[in-house]
C-alpha cells in the first residue's frame, strides 16, 4: 500500500489529478488511514497507467470511463476499446481533410497575394477579408 505522493511518483501523475480522477470516478475511492491519508493499492498504479496511456491517444474521459466499467465488472473490455479506437481513427481522418482543405484555401490566397498588383485594393489584406471556405 501507499500514499497518493508515491503513487504521483510512481506514475507521473499529479496528485491533483489523482484526485480529480477520484471525484469523476475514474479511480475508486481508496480506503483511508486513522489520519486520513489515502492508501492506494498497486492494482491502482496500472489502472491509472491505463488512463493515462488512453488519455495520450485521445480518449475522452467519458470513453475511458465506459472502458472501465467494462472492466470492473469482470468483463473484457477489448471490444469496447476497438470500437472506441476507431471512433477515435475516424476523427482523426476528418480532422486531417479539415486541415488539408485549409491547407489548400490558405495555398490559394498566398498565390492569389503574388498577383496582387494595387496595394490596400487588390492585394492579400483584401483577400483574406474577403475569404469564405
Amino acid at each position: 500500500m501507499m500514499r497518493i505522493g508515491e503513487l504521483a511518483r510512481q506514475t507521473g501523475v499529479s496528485v491533483k489529478t489523482i484526485r480529480f480522477y477520484e471525484q469523476v470516478g475514474l479511480l475508486p475511492p481508496p480506503p483511508r488511514m486513522e489520519n486520513n491519508y489515502r492508501l492506494y493499492s498497486s492494482d491502482i498504479v496500472d489502472r491509472l497507467r491505463f488512463i493515462t496511456h488512453a488519455r495520450s491517444l485521445g480518449l475522452s474521459l467519458r470513453e475511458i470511463t465506459a472502458i472501465l466499467a467494462i472492466s470492473d465488472r469482470g468483463e473484457p473490455p477489448c471490444g469496447e476499446v476497438l470500437a472506441t479506437l476507431d471512433r477515435q481513427i475516424a476523427t482523426i481522418d476528418q480532422r486531417i481533410a479539415n486541415l488539408q482543405e485549409l491547407r489548400t484555401a490558405l495555398i490559394d490566397l498566398r498565390q492569389r497575394g503574388n498577383q496582387a498588383a494595387t496595394p490596400w485594393i487588390d492585394c492579400i489584406c483584401a483577400l483574406v477579408r474577403d475569404h469564405q471556405l
